[in-house]
């Protein structure tokens, strides 16, 4: 798809949910260093509560790869993942969990349940946590700041 830095595609992919009304998260999925799916969440549009970004990139990259598991993967998302976007990655066995902001309400990797520390786990990933924490936050604290 792209070479450029994951991190910055997971932006792009969340500016552009937050301009389609979505809340601005955004993923993307790295294979032997190519970027090879993007997504921003899409829960709205698809009318689903499970178009995260997490679980989108994780359902493209498994298509495009023809398998169920993504073990040489990495995964770069804005916000820390929720309990369902921990268990998504926990299944696909993504290798590394790169994140921007913590979510102290609904993130499920360092706050919540710490679901990758649950003995029903898995496959924990490698996770580093606080990438461009600051951008993510106040993007987030924007979009809501704009609907309130």
């Amino acid at each position: 798809m792209t070479q450029h830095d994951p991190m910055s595609a997971a932006f792009e992919e969340a500016r552009r949910a937050a301009l389609a009304g979505e809340v601005p998260v955004g993923a993307a999925l790295v294979h032997e260093g190519a970027i090879i799916a993007r997504a921003g969440n899409r829960t709205r549009a698809d009318r689903d509560p499970t178009a995260h970004a997490e679980v989108l990139a994780i359902r493209d990259a498994c298509r495009r790869l023809g398998s169920d598991r993504l073990p040489g993967c990495d995964l770069y998302v804005t916000l820390e993942p929720c309990p369902m976007c921990a268990a998504a990655i926990s299944f696909a066995r993504i290798r590394r969990l790169y994140y921007g902001a913590e979510d102290p309400k609904g993130g499920a990797v360092d706050n919540g349940v710490r679901f990758f520390h649950a003995q029903t786990c898995h496959h924990a990933p490698d996770v580093y946590g606080g990438i461009r924490a600051e951008e993510a936050a106040q993007l987030l604290r924007a979009f809501f700041r704009d609907r309130r």
